[in-house]
């Protein structure tokens, strides 16, 4: 919506809350969310430039200003550190090499724990690298309001980014035409009526736009080599965990 009024990028980072009863090592109800959107001008690959930019510079930041702290970390949880670089793979390549290495995957499908975290080691073997986007995901398994691809509808302009195998970022193109918007509603299920807020403010006009949110405690987690996202958080929220 603020994309709508003539802000070509905006970003927040604050607390996001989640009731989710995800009783897994990476989720929490409460954790530190930056959220971007942006103007895409030409194609939404725009959107992971930033991407790519940010995360190689926060990485690169960390390694050169943060020796110290990262050596306490390593005392105490020993870990190796993260290897990084620029890289990206559509989804049908992932899918590829996930069955070339004996996997049964839905080329149509998401992608489990077990083969985000199988991909996760192919791509260290193959490039070198624990960081990687994953983009083209099948449309059935994104949120309504991601634009499908223009050249095959059966995907969409998203993406997904992992760090060590495991995701730490979401991001796609959104859909701005409220006719295209109101059909990818009812075709998810979802009543119109109750997002019709949402879908005035594009009535008037606005550019084509994508971002991404990003759950910080889970970079730290990974960065880290840490094994719960609980270590990389002050004050951890779960299903059974309210106070302090």
């Amino acid at each position: 919506m603020t994309i709508a009024m003539d802000y070509e990028r905006v970003f927040e980072i604050g607390a996001v809350f989640r009731a989710e009863n995800s009783y897994t090592h990476r989720h929490l109800c409460e954790f530190t969310g930056l959220d971007v959107e942006m103007v895409i001008k030409r194609h939404y690959s725009e959107v992971m430039d930033i991407v790519d930019r940010l995360f190689v510079t926060i990485f690169d930041g960390l390694n050169e200003r943060c020796k110290k702290e990262l050596e306490l970390v390593r005392k105490q949880y020993p870990f190796e550190p993260l290897k990084y670089k620029p890289l990206r793979l559509t989804f049908e390549e992932g899918v590829k090499m996930l069955k070339d290495a004996g996997m049964e995957v839905d080329p149509l499908g998401d992608l489990n724990t077990e083969a985000e975290r199988k991909l996760g080691q192919l791509v260290l073997d193959k490039y070198g690298t624990e960081f990687y986007i994953l983009h083209r995901y099948p449309l059935a398994v994104r949120p309504f309001y991601t634009m499908p691809c223009y050249d095959d509808p059966l995907y969409s302009y998203s993406f997904d980014v992992f760090i060590r195998g495991e995701e730490i970022i979401s991001g796609a193109q959104r859909i701005h035409v409220p006719e295209l918007l109101a059909e990818r509603a009812q075709a998810c299920g979802i009543d119109v009526y109750k997002i019709s807020t949402y879908m005035d403010s594009f009535r008037y006009g606005v550019l084509q736009h994508g971002g991404f949110g990003v759950g910080l405690e889970r970079v730290v987690m990974l960065f880290c080599g840490l094994k719960n996202i609980r270590q990389a958080s002050l004050f951890p929220r779960d299903p059974h965990r309210l106070s302090p």
